[in-house]
């Protein structure tokens, strides 16, 4: 069978996630592919490793990326830094953390969790309790979660975990290059993200860093594995080891001065990767967080304007991702199916309780420019009114603009 050429139509991704790549990306991942060896090569991994220390906030030696999507992250991050029969507590406040706990799961961890209803995030002095409550050995949450809009504050979470002799993991893909990530202010040992989403990047390859703490678990943990793997092996029962490809111990010699042979190097996505922190850290870290504060504002204050209620609590609000209730008596998929038909713009639909009830609405990365809210917000508002829900014309592209030039 004989297919075209692929030629996809040219969409305004003003969803979740993902968005347009920045056009420099793209340009970067279309360069030669060199030899994972190569000394080229590996200098491109150097160079990935020390752009991405401030994009994380970090001074961490161990700040790499792990080829596979921000999944592949998350997975490695718990699967290597959590040992049979720890106890391992989840910040649950929507669907990423339910995907912590399936990941934990699996791997047969001891789940408890503190759970805040969708729309709201966990006060630190409930953590705080549940910590003292059940004496975890791993802490994990979100900081933005997609789907409920929220940022989980977590300022204040390492310095709870170290003082319980606890480990911590936050999964930051929706808003690694967006919202400000301390993790060394934060103190948490494990930091994880995605290029999809705020980096303006192709999904493919997840940046992550890991404190020297965590680390020395982790050498420590392989060392220990190694030897439980020998005896194991001559008695027939297998390894213990849940996994090789999200090994960190394996990945991290392959990203040292060792080199060690791990897997072959996605060079197009390292490259494409090193792009995403030279166009954030080229902007500017502040100017970037705060060019996705006002793309956040504007869709906000477009939504209000139109008569629309926002979802969520507003002072734990992402800066990137918008969710809106659907109003009464209209179909939420019908709109999405105009929006994408008549203006090539895809807006995002929700799962869980939300399904069916809210659109999410995101401005990140390349698409968090004022022409590109206005064009999605003047879409909307026409769709909505083919679809019989009466807005004011032009009020949400007012407030919209007014809200973005403050």
């Amino acid at each position: 069978m004989l297919f075209g050429e692929i030629d996809p139509p040219q969409r305004l991704l003003m969803g979740p996630g993902p968005v347009n790549a920045h056009p420099r990306v793209l340009r970067a991942m279309s360069a030669d592919l060199l030899g994972q060896f190569d000394p080229e090569m590996t200098g491109y991994m150097e160079q990935v490793m020390a752009l991405y220390r401030p994009v994380f906030g970090t001074d961490n030696r161990w700040t790499f990326l792990i080829d596979g999507t921000a999944r592949a992250a998350i997975e490695a991050s718990l699967v290597s830094l959590v040992e049979p029969g720890d106890t391992v507590l989840v910040i649950d406040f929507g669907r990423f953390g339910l995907l912590l706990k399936e990941i934990l799961q699996r791997i047969g961890a001891p789940i408890v969790s503190v759970e805040a209803p969708w729309g709201q995030v966990m006060p630190m002095e409930a953590i705080a309790a549940a910590i003292e409550r059940h004496g975890p050995r791993v802490v994990a949450s979100v900081h933005g979660d997609t789907s409920t809009t929220m940022a989980q504050p977590l300022a204040g979470l390492g310095d709870l975990c170290r003082r319980a002799g606890a480990y911590s993991y936050v999964d930051a893909t929706a808003t690694l290059g967006g919202m400000a990530i301390d993790t060394d202010a934060w103190g948490v040992d494990i930091v994880t993200g995605g290029l999809q989403k705020c980096l303006g990047g192709p999904s493919g390859s997840a940046p992550i860093t890991v404190s020297d703490r965590a680390a020395e678990r982790i050498f420590a943990r392989r060392h220990v594995e190694q030897g439980i793997r020998r005896a194991d092996i001559a008695d027939g029962r297998g390894p213990r080891i849940a996994s090789n490809y999200f090994d960190l111990a394996m990945v991290m010699d392959y990203w040292s001065e060792k080199r060690l042979n791990h897997h072959t190097e996605a060079t197009t996505m390292l490259y494409g990767a090193r792009e995403c922190a030279r166009v954030a850290l080229g902007e500017g870290l502040p100017a970037r967080f705060e060019r996705h504060a006002r793309a956040g504002a504007s869709v906000t204050a477009a939504a209000r304007a139109m008569g629309l209620r926002v979802f969520g609590d507003d002072a734990h609000r992402m800066t990137n991702v918008t969710a809106i209730h659907i109003p009464e008596g209209v179909d939420g998929e019908a709109v999405r199916r105009r929006m994408r038909e008549d203006f090539e713009i895809e807006i995002g639909t929700a799962f869980g309780p939300l399904a069916g009830k809210v659109w999410r609405i995101g401005a990140m990365g390349y698409n968090a420019m004022k022409h590109k809210v206005a064009l999605t917000i003047g879409a909307l508002e026409a769709v909505l009114r083919a679809e019989g829900y009466a807005t004011p014309p032009g009020a949400g592209v007012d407030a919209a603009l007014a809200a973005w030039n403050g």
